[in-house]
């Protein structure tokens, strides 16, 4: 089978590595323009969406966010004018929920399948075939596209209609963002303390209360390592999603729009293209630490 697929990025990258190693075909294009890494040379990769979607009964999109979906997606020359009838639409981009549901009709128009299928995980879980799906669709239409997402996935979950992978990926992402806030606190008063880098993280790695988040960005954090894996002004992004999807929901969540409010001055501050972790030297320097 050949898929196409829409979206070069860090995640999309690993995602298509992945298909290939599988045995599937794949014919990509991106926004913008880009070579393709050396683990990709058997995929084609082309100029326009039409070329790489047109004759395709599976494609898979992994974008940035809302405004490169309603362009990539519903433009004149994008997904949804440009793919046959009966096609299914895969879409790992974390978005809006509302925004989902907008692109499940719009495909529907079109005699398209369309599945939102967000993504856990970030570089090195794409890129080794990791990443956990969340799902929501047509249970018929997840059931088929199963077999295409395994070879990327550690675990697929199906969360019910249209929406409910999108909504399940903001649910978690506010735990993944809360976890990144508090451990940049800890970190600093583990510093200011004077406690031994080494030795803290001995007992964190071991306690009921650790995470990979905790051992992975711990570590790479006391070693200064903000190399992005996943940018913090995307977790800004995503941070504003999960704000507006909880006022949607008439949700009090006081910690999202502090978590929206420190991404944004990290942001300010030239933090952008840093790992989301790279909020950690915002918070040192808070705390009067280098």
């Amino acid at each position: 089978m050949d898929i196409g697929f829409i979206g070069l990025g860090i995640m999309g990258t690993g995602m298509v590595r992945n298909l290939l190693k599988a045995g599937y075909g794949v014919t990509a294009w991106n926004r913008t323009a880009r070579q393709l890494h050396p683990d990709l040379a058997q995929a084609t990769l082309v100029r326009t969406i039409g070329e790489a979607v047109g004759d395709k009964a599976v494609i898979l999109v992994c974008l940035t966010g809302p405004d490169a979906q309603r362009e990539t997606l519903l433009g004149a020359k994008g997904v949804f004018a440009s793919a046959k009838t009966g096609c299914i639409v895969a879409d790992a981009t974390t978005t809006d929920p509302k925004l989902t549901l907008e692109l499940a009709a719009a495909a529907r128009e079109r005699g398209i399948r369309y599945l939102d299928t967000p993504v856990f995980g970030s570089k090195n879980e794409a890129w080794e075939g990791r990443l956990d799906f969340v799902c929501g669709g047509s249970r018929s239409d997840f059931e088929e596209i199963r077999p295409v997402l395994k070879p990327l996935a550690a675990t697929v979950h199906y969360m019910g209609s249209s929406s409910k992978g999108a909504s399940a990926k903001l649910v978690g992402n506010l735990l993944v963002a809360a976890q990144m806030v508090s451990l940049g606190e800890a970190l600093a008063l583990a510093r200011k303390a004077g406690l031994d880098a080494e030795a803290l993280m001995g007992y964190l790695d071991v306690t009921d209360f650790s995470s990979a988040l905790i051992r992975g960005v711990g570590r790479a954090t006391l070693a200064g390592d903000f190399e992005p894996s996943f940018y913090l002004r995307h977790m800004l992004k995503d941070a504003r999603l999960i704000g507006d999807f909880a006022q949607s929901m008439a949700v009090a969540a006081p910690q999202a729009a502090l978590i929206a409010e420190l991404y944004q001055a990290a942001v300010n501050r030239g933090l952008g293209e840093l790992n989301a972790s790279g909020l950690h030297k915002m918070l040192f320097e808070m705390a009067g630490i280098e």
